[in-house]
């Protein structure tokens, strides 16, 4: 099982410990840092080189927005994990590039499958997270008509599955596959992947 390296961002020492406390009994998970808020964040980010970034939204100084907004695309994957239940909150942290949006009070279980669903390139969001950013989004307009197999696409990519894994989903070529998810991307006004899944969960599709 691959090492997934591990930032824990939280003004509270105490949850700190506790996550730390925890992650590090699973086997694939290896704690490489801490910080208690952005700018330290953003500090041991470069020095530390994490795969995923567990991230607080509240916290003193530059807080978990202001470290998603100054954060790289080609950084690392960051789960939101945070106590922070306004509305805005979601979709925010979302167009920032939040790869994950969960609530302190996950199961234990449940956030480190979060974890490696990040980690793998997919999108996550707790069902009340997914309200938020629906509630978020306000009046949307009306979807451009998709056909029957760029549908099928679309809900594959809301999935997190890859062009190789849709090409054989679907029995066709991943050749076949690009040319349907560079139309949809067009076609939706999407730059990427993360933006179509989101694009297709506003919509309810996948």
């Amino acid at each position: 099982m691959a090492e997934i390296r591990l930032l824990l961002v939280d003004d509270h020492p105490v949850v700190r410990r506790g996550l730390r406390g925890y992650l590090e009994l699973e086997a694939d998970f290896t704690v490489v840092g801490e910080a208690g808020d952005g700018e330290e964040a953003l500090r041991a980010i470069e020095d530390t080189r994490p795969d995923v970034v567990l991230l607080d939204l509240k916290m003193p100084g530059l807080d978990g927005q202001g470290v998603l907004d100054r954060l790289d695309q080609d950084g690392p994957r960051v789960l939101v994990l945070t106590s922070a239940t306004d509305a805005e909150h979601v979709p925010n942290a979302i167009a920032a590039g939040a790869a994950g949006f969960v609530y302190k009070d996950i199961d234990p279980d449940a956030l480190a499958s979060a974890i490696r669903t990040v980690h793998a390139g997919q999108l996550l969001l707790s069902p009340v997270a997914m309200r938020g950013l629906m509630s978020g989004n306000g009046s949307s307009p009306s979807a451009p008509a998709l056909t029957p197999r760029e549908s099928q696409v679309l809900g594959l990519i809301a999935k997190g599955q890859t062009n190789r894994q849709i090409a054989r989903a679907l029995g066709v070529s991943e050749k076949t596959v690009k040319t349907h998810v560079t139309n949809l991307l067009r076609r939706i006004g999407a730059a990427d992947r993360t933006q179509a899944a989101l694009w297709a969960v506003r919509h309810g599709i996948g």
